[in-house]
C-alpha cells in the first residue's frame, strides 16, 4: 500500500460503524484519554482513533483520590475542549458517577448534555446487567454508548478497591454476563478493564462489538491508556500501563532551567525583548 493511501486511511473521520468494521477486519483500535484542546489536537493528528474524556480527570487533572467527585458540568466542559480540537477521532464522554444510576430517563437527559453542549460523538458508562436498560434507553435516542465492564472504578467501594476482576469461575461468569448484556442493550463497544488476559480473550471472541482493553491483555480489539500514564506525567503508574515518554522529568527540567535563568537575569535576553 502506498504512503498516500495510508495517509488517506488515517485521515478519514472515525465513526461508530467504522470501528465495527475494524473488528471485522482484525484492525486494532488505539484509544487515549484527553482532557484539553492542546493534547487532543496532538493525539488527533497522531492518528489516535478514539479520544475518551474520562472521569479519570478526577484523579489526574483535579487531584482527587477517586473518580467519584467528578460532575456532569465538569465533564461537559472538558469534552467541549477535546471536541473543539478533533478533526478525525471519535470523541467519547465518560458519564460521571450519579449521572446514569438514578433512572434511564435521567441518564438520557445527561447523555444529551454531553452531546449537545460537550460535542461528544458518544458516551461511556460503567456496569453490565444492572445498566442494560439505561444503555438501551440512551441508544434509542440515537446516542451511541460504549460500555465498561470488569473493574469499574466508580464501584470501588463495593469492590473494595481496584483489584483484578474475574479470576474466579464465578467472577469470570459475571464479567461475561455483563459484557453480553451491554452488547444486547445496543452498545457499540465495551471497555474491558482489570481482568485476566484469558478472560478478556474469551469476551472478545464471544462479542460481535469491539472490545477495548485496559489491563486486559493483548487479545482485545483495541487498547486504551490514561494519557498521563502513557506520557510519564503521573506520580504512580499502574503495572498494566506502559510509559512511552518521560514528559514529567522533561517538564521539571525545563521549569528548573527557566527558574535559574530568571534568577540569574539571563532571561529575557535581547533576543526575547522588544525594541
Amino acid at each position: 500500500m502506498s504512503t498516500v493511501t495510508l495517509k488517506s486511511a488515517r485521515e478519514h473521520r472515525v465513526t461508530v460503524p467504522s470501528l465495527q468494521k475494524r473488528k471485522s477486519r482484525g484492525e486494532p483500535i488505539a484509544m487515549l484519554t484527553a482532557y484539553d484542546f492542546t493534547f487532543a489536537r496532538i493525539f488527533d493528528a497522531a492518528g489516535i482513533d478514539v479520544l475518551l474524556v474520562g472521569d479519570s480527570l478526577g484523579n489526574v487533572v483535579q487531584g482527587h483520590n477517586t473518580t467519584l467527585p467528578v460532575t456532569l458540568d465538569e465533564t461537559v466542559y472538558h469534552t467541549r475542549l477535546v471536541a473543539r480540537a478533533t478533526q478525525r477521532a471519535l470523541v467519547v464522554a465518560d458519564m460521571p458517577f450519579g449521572t446514569f444510576q438514578i433512572s434511564p430517563e435521567d441518564a438520557l437527559r445527561n447523555a444529551v448534555r454531553c452531546v449537545k453542549e460537550g460535542g461528544a460523538h458518544a458516551v461511556k458508562l460503567e456496569g453490565g446487567v444492572a445498566v442494560a436498560a439505561t444503555i438501551e434507553r440512551i441508544v434509542t435516542a440515537e446516542i451511541p454508548v460504549m460500555g465498561h465492564v470488569g473493574l469499574t472504578p466508580q464501584a470501588e467501594h463495593r469492590m473494595g478497591g481496584h483489584g483484578v476482576q474475574g479470576r474466579s469461575e464465578e467472577g469470570a461468569q459475571r464479567v461475561l454476563e455483563d459484557a453480553r448484556a451491554v452488547e444486547a442493550a445496543g452498545a457499540f463497544a465495551v471497555v474491558l478493564e482489570g481482568m485476566p488476559a484469558e478472560l478478556a480473550r474469551e469476551v472478545t471472541r464471544q462479542l460481535a462489538i469491539p472490545t477495548i482493553g485496559i489491563g486486559a491483555g493483548v487479545d482485545c480489539d483495541g487498547q486504551v491508556l490514561v494519557m498521563h500514564d502513557m506520557l510519564g506525567l503521573s506520580d504512580w503508574t499502574p503495572s498494566f500501563a506502559k510509559t512511552y515518554a518521560g514528559l514529567g522529568a522533561l517538564v521539571a527540567q525545563a521549569a528548573r532551567h527557566f527558574a535559574e535563568e530568571v534568577r540569574e537575569r539571563k532571561f529575557p535576553d535581547p533576543e526575547h525583548s522588544y525594541r
